[in-house]
């Protein structure tokens, strides 16, 4: 039995998040039903994420782990599995690693962006990849507010009610926002995030 890790990017949207669902909705479905069609045994074999994704939410590196009975050269797992996911989905980049590495517990951080267009009207292409609101921001006092989130805090207030985390107790790493044109972007990286913390810390600086 081998440990692989494998580095993973996807488009949330057309996904109902990453954690698998009965109906087989989730990115993880879609990457366990790759994986058995890839070995070709008909055996499911389950992964371990650093860290759910919500609906919608997007991937550039989503590290994920799983324990083969098989053996294959880190390029089969990227081209084989590949060829049975959605277009939507992909492996990057796949390694053997020791027993000891999960990718849940051995990640030190993690970092999520979140862009939003600042225009009067809706955008189409981007729809997808950001967000939108139709007033002027003021970024300066958005950083002001940045800096009261970074250290060890209990980010209760930035929970979804659903929330399934043991402890709201999380320390933010980093904290940043810029304009880049009529898009803002934020950063935030933590030792872990709470359901719907990223968007909540969002909402609640637009309103600053």
């Amino acid at each position: 039995m081998q440990r692989i890790a494998l580095g993973l990017e996807y488009r949330g949207d057309g996904f109902c998040g990453w954690q698998s669902q009965p109906d087989g909705c989730a990115v993880q479905d879609a990457l366990e039903r790759a994986l058995s069609e890839f070995v070709a045994q008909g055996v499911r074999y389950p992964v371990t994420c650093a860290g759910r994704t919500d609906a919608g939410v997007h991937a550039l590196e989503q590290v994920v782990h799983f324990d083969a009975d098989v053996e294959r050269d880190d390029n089969s797992w990227v081209r084989g599995v590949n060829c049975f996911l959605p277009a939507t989905v992909r492996v990057r980049w796949a390694r053997p690693v020791d027993a000891s590495f999960h990718a849940r517990f051995s990640a030190i951080s993690r970092t999520y962006r979140y862009w939003l267009l600042v225009d009067r009207s809706e955008p189409a292409i981007l729809k997808s990849l950001c967000g939108w609101y139709h007033l002027p921001l003021d970024v300066a006092r958005m950083e002001q507010a940045c800096a009261l989130l970074v250290g060890r805090h209990d980010f209760t207030s930035f929970r979804a009610a659903e929330c399934q985390a043991k402890s709201p107790v999380k320390t933010l790493h980093e904290a940043r926002v810029a304009a880049r044109g009529p898009l803002v972007e934020w950063t935030f990286r933590a030792d872990a995030f709470l359901h719907h913390m990223v968007r909540n810390m969002v909402g609640a600086l637009i309103q600053v």
